[in-house]
């Protein structure tokens, strides 16, 4: 309101603005559309969760800080106002849908947004925010592979093609249940041809299903590695022999729609991990799952496929801490 602040020797005024409060709030939103479209009133964005925080003036005066919060204070002095979000388990991470070669703008997908504003309720449609009175930070929610690799998985299928009287066995399994971004992914095929047909090839692939949970549910399968082995398996004979693929966002750079991890600013990034959840909860957003496939193309036409769950997630890194709650 003015710019000339006076001094009454044992106070001084108030440096404040024309508002009742500060407020932050915690968003998470699925933007599906270019942020140029909003400019014609559109919004292509819709948020799945938010909570809103009075800041200032503090409603909770002695709430427990967190030994990070009480490390920031000390920073920014006796100004600095903490506050804190616990996000539910069932929302989605960050993760973003790869552009193609000519699109623009912001990629659609899953962001997660802090945003501190002067205003006089939490969230009135009503009240107009300038932007001046705003401030927003991009973060991201992310998981971590689970500190224990278990066994991986095994699937087999038997598959009778006609003018045969007995089948083609195809057993395949994967050495762990979680692999590393990056890490060759080793598929142990075992086959037991039992009829008078040969396997000419045997191909391994990895597909990346993206569930795009909002207004309705829809799943989009995206192959993002493909390798083709020239091994022969004759009538009537066995076959055992360990694979290794690696599926690398390098190699998937044009894929249009492709899950990706949510990246701040311009940093490296790779596909999406695996999204694990506790099951309890509906979750929506996008939620990201992989397999294996195992196809032998037999001669004279048909295949036979078998197909493996796989999970691809990052390490937890070494020395990094993790919190249950947002804490500003």
């Amino acid at each position: 309101g003015k710019r000339d602040f006076v001094d009454h020797v044992d106070s001084v005024e108030v440096v404040g603005v024309c508002h009742n409060a500060l407020f932050v709030y915690l968003a998470c939103a699925f933007r599906y559309g270019s942020e140029d479209l909003d400019v014609i009133g559109l919004s292509f964005r819709r948020d799945i969760w938010i909570q809103y925080v009075q800041v200032y003036p503090p409603v909770d005066g002695n709430a427990t800080k967190s030994p990070m919060q009480e490390s920031l204070l000390k920073k920014v002095g006796e100004q600095g106002c903490p506050f804190s979000f616990k996000m539910p388990t069932n929302l989605p991470c960050s993760v973003s849908l790869q552009p193609g070669p000519n699109d623009a703008g912001k990629a659609c997908g899953v962001d997660f947004e802090v945003k501190a504003y002067l205003a006089n309720t939490a969230s009135n449609p009503d009240e107009v925010i300038e932007k001046k009175d705003t401030c927003r930070l991009m973060i991201r929610k992310i998981q971590y592979a689970p500190a224990n690799n278990k066994s991986g998985p095994k699937a087999d299928i038997s598959k009778q093609f006609m003018m045969t009287d007995k089948p083609v066995n195809l057993e395949a399994s994967l050495e762990k249940e979680i692999y590393y971004h990056g890490d060759p992914i080793t598929v142990t095929v075992k086959v037991k041809n039992e009829t008078s047909k040969v396997v000419k090839k045997i191909r391994v692939s990895v597909e990346q299903l993206t569930n795009v949970a909002l207004y309705s549910s829809d799943t989009y399968t995206k192959t993002v590695c493909s390798e083709e082995f020239g091994e022969t398996i004759n009538a009537n004979s066995t076959f055992e022999k360990s694979f290794q693929i690696t599926p690398l966002l390098s190699n998937n750079k044009e894929k249009r729609g492709l899950s990706v991890d949510g990246r701040l600013k311009d940093e490296d990034t790779h596909l999406a991990s695996t999204t694990l959840s506790q099951g309890d909860k509906e979750m929506q957003g996008i939620i990201v799952s992989y397999k294996v496939k195992v196809t032998l193309m037999v001669s004279g036409g048909g295949d036979v496929t078998v197909e493996l769950p796989l999970t691809l997630m990052s390490p937890k890194p070494a020395g990094e801490c993790t919190f249950n709650n947002l804490n500003v």
